[in-house]
This record gives structure tokens, sequence and C-alpha cells, in this order.
């Protein structure tokens, strides 16, 4: 088998693939992390790692959201959230929430503030 058809056999569409990259385990059962989650990489990747992880690790040194890991990886969300889990779970990861968007102040409030200001 030339490694052309090696390469054809991992397919990102296989499904056994993903069971041997999760174990079997499936991303409902994991701890939920949002598209817009940031992880950063708290560790180096070891060489008995496995390799997902270890891409995980190299691709965060700068914080990425699990849905451009997924990206990179060209792996399911699914998928990715098991293996982001597992290195949560080993401490080598930092999962960061999202910048909550501003709250603003009610329009009424801005308009007497600017009011009161004109007046002085």
């Amino acid at each position: 088998m030339s490694a052309a058809d090696q390469e054809q056999d991992w397919d990102e569409d296989d499904p056994e693939r993903l069971y041997v990259i999760t174990r079997g385990r499936s991303g409902a059962e994991q701890t939920t992390f949002d598209l817009v989650t940031l992880i950063v990489s708290r560790a180096e990747p070891t060489p008995a790692m496995q390799p997902e992880h270890a891409a995980i690790l190299r691709i965060c040194g700068s914080p990425l959201s699990v849905a451009e890991i997924s990206a990179y990886l060209e792996l399911p969300m699914s998928a990715v959230t098991v293996l982001l889990h597992d290195l949560l779970f080993e401490e080598r990861i930092e999962a960061r929430a999202c910048v909550p968007q501003a709250i603003l102040p009610d329009r009424a409030l801005l308009e007497a503030v600017m009011h009161g200001l004109q007046k002085l």
C-alpha cells in the first residue's frame, strides 16, 4: 500500500479515525466548550503524546478559539472538544471565556449626562 493510499484511508470524514482519536468518547459527555472559548497552551508537547494533542499545544501558543482549532486540525467540533477536555484535565491548556460585549448604559441616561454637561 502506497503512502497516498494510506492517506486516503485517513479521510477527515472517516468515522473510524475519529473513534481512534477520541478513544470512543463523544463531546456530549465532556466539559462543554463554546465555539469562541479561547484556548492557550500551558505546556510543551511531549514525544509520547497523541499527535492531535501535540498539535493543539503547538498551535495554541497564543490564544485560539475552539472553532479555529477545529478548522486548523480539520476535525469536527465534537472530536476537538474531547481532545481539549483531555488537555484541560491534565492542566496542559487553559480555557478562557471570550471577552463579553460591553453593556452600554441606557440611551436616556447618556442624553441626560450630555444635556447636563452642555448646561455647564
